[in-house]
């Protein structure tokens, strides 16, 4: 059984070896020194939007070629991979899990490669790399 935090290194490593960089999204909040809260992470602006958006934990540009007005060029896609344990089953009613369907939806719908992810196989299946 593999662990989220281990799917999420083997996810980044197997990519990287492919070209394709993913970056780590840590989303909280914390208090500074004068007790004023800090949030960080993407769709984490306040707590309102943090419960209804949860945002993937692994964030990155996917490289394509396009054509035809485009031959040539690059562009870069969003692609946002939300890690879970090999043994995971989705619990739609889960208001976390509902949370981060939410933000991948949000992707998918704008043009960007997202989607939740218990193996190297099934990102690159959501990135369409095989």
């Amino acid at each position: 059984m593999s662990s989220e935090e281990l799917v999420q290194q083997n996810i980044r490593f197997a990519l990287a070896r492919d070209g394709l960089d993913l970056w780590r999204n840590n989303v909280g909040a914390c208090q500074d020194e004068t007790g004023r809260v800090i949030r960080y992470g993407l769709m984490n602006d306040s707590k309102k939007i943090n419960e209804r958006f949860k945002s993937s934990d692994l964030i990155g540009i996917r490289p394509i070629k396009i054509t035809p007005e485009w031959v040539g060029h690059t562009v870069g896609v969003f692609v946002a991979i939300e890690c879970k344990s090999d043994n995971w089953a989705i619990n739609i009613n889960d208001p976390h899990v509902s949370a981060q369907a939410r933000f991948i939806d949000l992707v998918t719908r704008n043009g960007g490669f997202a989607g939740f992810a218990q193996s190297v196989t099934e990102a690159r299946r959501i990135l369409r790399l095989e």
